[in-house]
Formats: structure tokens, C-alpha cells, sequence
């Protein structure tokens, strides 16, 4: 599916990979119609605010005087407090819409600190952005984490695991096609792009092989898609 731009029409498009327990038949809009994903070069920053009141992304993320890096360029470490509950400007919830994991976030174990990337409760969902084709999550105004893809040393891997981290990814790029999350890198050809695998313990592992398609042993084949509400939901 190549990248779109939504339009104010309530206009739904077609799933990766539809499936029967989807919730609306052959087609399943992920997005607030009027907003679309987009990538930058910059991570946004954000406050958390009870205040917010419009799910729109403006044109330019809003700037805080508070939003700091350190001298060195290199992000703080997790501090374990996150940015809320409400959806910060310019980053998005990222989760799957079909069984088994319907409507399970990406989130980090331990929350809100450097860990395991995993699909959990809406209760505790991450808010993440594409940022020059590294996927960061905010934890507070400058301070960020990265998905780190793990490099198989085995022959034959199936899939790879997925790490957030205080350090920028070093192998492949991020980046939407429709609201679906994929991840690409060089030498390393994929049936699909867009595939991922949620195996045990809810960890998100990146799908070497076919969706659906020799589905390793205690892994559910699965897509996952950004989701632009002001509140996550079940």
C-alpha cells in the first residue's frame, strides 16, 4: 500500500491483510479522517496536556522552551514517567487490529524505560514518531527512546527482536505505508514489509518470512498500525 494522504471524507481504506475478525468487514480505518502520518527530521516535542482538544497534526510541531538534549546530542535515560494519556502533537499509538492481539499497543517492558518492545494494554501505550527513519517514543519534552531491530548472528532466522533504546537504531529504517508500520534494510529481502510477529510474552519480533506463512511456533502473525484519537481505547 503506498503512503496516502487522507482527505476530510470519511473515506476508509483497505487493511494489509484483512481478516474475519476485523471489525469492519473489507475495510478497517485506522485514522482520524483530515490527518495523516508523516515522517520529519526532528522529534517533536510535546507537554502532556489535559487541555488538548483536536486530534489534527499542524503543519510545524510546536517547539518548547523546556525541550532540552544533552551537550553530547545523546538522549537522557528513561526516566520511567511517560507523556500521558492524552495524544501528543506530531506522535501517534501504534497497534494491531486483528486476533489475537486486537487493539494491543506498542509499548517498552519496563514502561516508559529502555526494554522489550511488546503489544499490551491501551492503559499503557506509547506515543511514537517516525523521525528521519528511526521510531522514537516520548517519554517527556526531549527526552525520547528508539526501536533498536536486533541483527540475527543464526542462519535460517525466522524473525528478528526489537529493542527500544536511549541510542538511535543502527540497522534499517522505520517508515509508514498507509497507517501500517514497516520496517527495511538494506541486503535483507522481506516477503512483506509490513509483517510482524507477537510471540511470547507479548514481545514484538519483526517477520522474517511470509504473513501467515510458517508462523513460528508461539507467535501470532500480525500488522500494526498507527491510530491518531486523543485517548487510546480498547
Amino acid at each position: 500500500m503506498d503512503t496516502f494522504a487522507l482527505s476530510t471524507s470519511k473515506q476508509k481504506f483497505p487493511l494489509l491483510f484483512p481478516t474475519a475478525t476485523d471489525r469492519s468487514s473489507d475495510y478497517y480505518s485506522q485514522c482520524i479522517p483530515g490527518v495523516a502520518a508523516s515522517s520529519s527530521s526532528a522529534p517533536p516535542t510535546a507537554v502532556a496536556s489535559t487541555s488538548k482538544t483536536s486530534t489534527s497534526k499542524p503543519s510545524t510541531p510546536t517547539t518548547l522552551s523546556t525541550a532540552t538534549t544533552t551537550a553530547s546530542g545523546s538522549v537522557p535515560t528513561g526516566s520511567g514517567n511517560g507523556p500521558g494519556t492524552t495524544l501528543q502533537t506530531g506522535y501517534y499509538w501504534i497497534r494491531a487490529v486483528a486476533s489475537p492481539n486486537f487493539h494491543k499497543y506498542l509499548q517498552t517492558k519496563p514502561i516508559y524505560l529502555p526494554g522489550t518492545a511488546i503489544l499490551e494494554s491501551y492503559l499503557t501505550a506509547g506515543q511514537f514518531a517516525i523521525v528521519d527513519g528511526q521510531l522514537v517514543e516520548l517519554l517527556t519534552p526531549g527526552t525520547f527512546l528508539y526501536a533498536n531491530v536486533i541483527a540475527s548472528t543464526v542462519s535460517g532466522a525466522t524473525k528478528l527482536a526489537v529493542e527500544f533504546r536511549k541510542e538511535k537504531n543502527t540497522y534499517g529504517t522505520f517508515a509508514w505505508s498507509g497507517d501500517a508500520l514497516q520496517w527495511t534494510v538494506a541486503g535483507l529481502t522481506r516477503p512483506n514489509a509490513s509483517a510482524w510477529l507477537v510471540c511470547e510474552n507479548q514481545t514484538l519480533w519483526i517477520n522474517l518470512g511470509s504473513y501467515g506463512y510458517m508462523t513460528p511456533a508461539g507467535c501470532a502473525d500480525q500488522t500494526i498500525h498507527y491510530y491518531n484519537d486523543k485517548t487510546a481505547n480498547a
